[in-house]
């Protein structure tokens, strides 16, 4: 006759299961937590854009629907100028940013040296540098060559305070791209240049994509540095305009304000989703050093 298993010994397998559905529980309800946080303040922006009482508080349903809040905001001094101004700086910014990256990790990634490690660590430290502690110096600096109060001072400025992350990433990245690829090209009589630009920066695209939305987030938020460097109206931001809203002793239109907000976040949905089908992308580059 077969023998019987101990009810003991199917309890004592069911234990650890149980442990494990709990501790996945667990971690599924803080995740949930967590995602509510982040979407809470997102639910009040959405909301308070389309609400004519708009408040601190977030209500379920809003006491009607309306447009007058983008109404008053869709002007040109309080969105379209400061909204051209932020694609002026940041686009030029991150052009700059990533065309120098590229230009500074080619050699890195494919000329190895003693130096290139404390290279590196040395312009990764410079990331870890507040940027409040270099504006004074910086400020002065622009006062002396004319810079203070231009867009194009501003997007030098934006330019060089990301570039050392970017070199980071831009390396890491082209590190991915194998060498035999440029080897061929270079027998076939291309220059490094136009490697680079051929071949090498077209295999990594979602490198590309990561420092270009990476560098235009940065720069987009950024209110400290344009707040520092321009001094005319019609020059600032929109992450500087945004200010505007809050009006002294504590009077805030909240519905303007999260009507702002949604049309000053656009510009980053779009790049983002432009940008997806890179991000989403892999190198996958084996079998093309085979044959």
């Amino acid at each position: 006759m077969p023998r019987r298993r101990a009810p003991h010994r199917r309890a004592s397998r069911r234990g650890p299961f149980r442990r494990r559905a709990t501790r996945r529980l667990a971690a599924d309800l803080a995740l949930l937590a967590v995602a509510a946080a982040f979407a809470l303040p997102l639910a009040w922006v959405l909301l308070s854009a389309v609400d004519p009482g708009a408040g601190l508080r977030v209500r379920r349903v809003p006491d009607g629907l309306t447009l007058d809040n983008f109404r008053a905001v869709l002007t040109p001094d309080i969105t379209y100028t400061p909204l051209l101004n932020s694609l002026l700086l940041c686009g030029g910014g991150t052009a700059l940013t990533v065309g120098c990256a590229a230009l500074a990790a080619y050699p890195l990634s494919r000329f190895p040296s003693r130096l290139n490690r404390p290279f590196l660590l040395t312009i990764l430290f410079a990331t870890s540098l507040p940027i409040t502690a270099i504006m004074v110096p910086v400020y002065a600096l622009f006062v002396r060559v004319n810079l203070i109060d231009t867009l194009q001072g501003t997007v030098f400025f934006f330019a060089a305070s990301q570039l050392p992350f970017a070199i980071w990433l831009m390396k890491n990245f082209m590190d991915s791209v194998p060498r035999e690829l440029e080897e061929a090209a270079w027998t076939d009589g291309a220059s490094a240049a136009q490697s680079l630009v051929r071949i090498v920066l077209p295999l990594m695209g979602p490198g590309l994509a990561v420092v270009t939305v990476f560098s235009f987030v940065m720069m987009w938020g950024n209110f400290f540095v344009p707040f520092m460097l321009l001094l005319s109206p019609d020059r600032m931001p929109a992450s500087v305009s945004v200010n505007d809203f809050f009006g002294n002793r504590g009077m805030v239109a909240y519905g303007q304000l999260a009507a702002f907000s949604v049309l000053y976040s656009t510009p980053v949905i779009l790049l983002y989703v432009l940008v997806a089908r890179r991000l989403g992308g892999g190198f996958a580059l084996g079998g093309a050093v085979k044959g």
